[in-house]
C-alpha cells in the first residue's frame, strides 16, 4: 500500500536508523541481525506509535485511551502538544494497589507536561462508550474531537 495518498502530519525523524548487532549475529551463527531504532523517532523519547499517529492527528482535540503508564498515550500527548491540539486521555487503572510513583511519574508525568487532560477510570471500563462520551463533551464545548483507540490500532493507524 502506498501511504503517500493518505493525509499525514510529519512527526517523526525519518528514516530511523538500522543498527547492526554483530555479537548477536555471531551468537546465532550466521544471519546478520539488525534492529530498527524507533527510539530515534524524535517524539517524546521515541517509539513505534509515532508513525501511526502521523495519520491520526485530524482534529482540534484528540481523545485516546491507555493504561496508566501507556507509551501510546505519551506519544499521543506529545504529538498533540507539538501540533497545538488539545488532548483528552482516558487512563485505565489495571494495577492493584499502585504506588504513588506509578501513578504520578514516568509517562504520566510526561502526559501532564505535554498538557493532556487526564481522566482516570477503573479497569474493565467500556472505553469505546467512554471515549464517545468524552468526544460528545468536546463537541458540546465547540471542539472537533477525533478518537484514537488504544495503540492507535485502527484502520487509520
Amino acid at each position: 500500500m502506498l501511504l503517500d495518498k493518505f493525509p499525514r502530519v510529519p512527526l517523526a525523524h525519518l528514516p530511523t536508523p538500522l543498527e547492526h548487532l554483530p555479537r548477536l549475529s555471531a551468537e546465532l551463527g550466521g544471519p546478520q541481525i539488525y534492529v530498527k531504532r524507533d527510539d530515534c523517532t524524535g517524539l517524546a523519547t521515541g517509539g513505534n506509535k509515532t508513525r501511526k499517529l502521523e495519520f491520526s492527528m485530524a482534529a482540534d482535540t484528540i481523545v485516546t485511551v491507555g493504561a496508566v503508564q501507556s507509551n501510546h498515550v505519551r506519544q499521543a500527548a506529545a504529538a498533540a502538544c507539538k501540533l497545538g491540539l488539545k488532548c483528552e486521555v482516558l487512563l485505565e487503572h489495571r494495577v492493584t494497589d499502585p504506588t504513588e510513583y506509578y501513578t504520578h511519574s514516568g509517562n504520566v508525568l510526561l502526559d501532564r507536561i505535554f498538557g493532556a487532560n487526564l481522566r482516570e477510570y477503573p479497569g474493565g471500563t467500556d472505553f469505546d462508550a467512554a471515549m464517545q462520551e468524552v468526544a460528545e463533551e468536546v463537541r458540546k464545548g465547540g471542539g472537533k474531537p477525533y478518537i484514537i483507540p488504544g495503540g492507535a490500532s485502527n484502520p487509520v493507524g
